[in-house]
């Protein structure tokens, strides 16, 4: 019998908009999941430090997933101060929930065409299945895959999934592209509005505006 996957999607949340919010919905649509675990890193390897602390980056996490039975936030990174890999949080994950549960790391097109660059990225395989949203209007990801490197584009070929079927008939090691709507929400761009003083509401939960406002969150950038 197939078991339901848990799907996993991290970042640094630096805020959390509705952009995040819908990936996971159409990944919990499209593949099927059980729940999507939103996981705020809390120091990112790859990237500069968020502008916000981990709590308030959690708490903001946790107000705009208020009310949907099917999200859930999970604080295995956000308050570590050592570097976060997503390859040590999926074996938290994995020895927590067992061998058998399937689950799905959650990445955008672009995340992925830089997997090969990621900490013990093959191992990734060994403990989760990928899903990537491929945004809608562009390029197929099959296409940009072309121009990618070599290790990663094997990965591909051999673990491309034709449905989301198989997603639930193993507990790790498929790829599987989903679509995802064209919204051209950014947290960069969230944040320089917020230095600005201009209003970001409808690009963030009306809580998550609220939480802003009130800790004047962003005020330079």
């Amino acid at each position: 019998m197939s078991t339901a996957p848990i799907g996993i999607l991290g970042g640094t949340f630096d805020p959390i908009h509705h952009g995040h919010l819908r990936i996971a919905q159409e990944a919990l649509e499209q593949c099927d999941l059980a729940q999507v675990r939103f996981v705020p890193c809390g120091t990112p390897p790859h990237r500069a430090a968020p502008l916000v602390e981990a709590k308030s980056r959690w708490e903001m996490v946790r107000l705009a997933l208020n009310g949907h039975p099917d999200f859930l936030v999970d604080v295995h990174e956000v308050f570590r101060t050592d570097p976060c890999y997503t390859v040590d949080t999926l074996a938290a994950l994995r020895a927590e929930l067992g061998e058998q549960q399937p689950l799905c790391l959650i990445l955008g097109g672009d995340a992925f065409l830089q997997l090969h660059t990621w900490h013990e990225w093959k191992r990734l395989f060994e403990l989760a299945h990928i899903v990537v949203l491929q945004r809608a209007g562009g390029p197929p990801l099959g296409n940009a895959m072309n121009s990618s490197d070599a290790a990663l584009q094997a990965e591909y070929r051999a673990r491309l999934a034709p449905g989301a079927s198989a997603l639930h008939e193993a507990p790790h090691g498929a790829i599987f592209v989903a679509d995802m709507p064209a919204l051209e929400i950014s947290s960069t761009d969230i944040r320089r509005r917020c230095a600005e003083g201009r209003n970001v509401r409808y690009l963030v939960p009306d809580a998550v505006v609220n939480y802003i406002n009130t800790h004047q969150l962003y005020r330079t950038c």
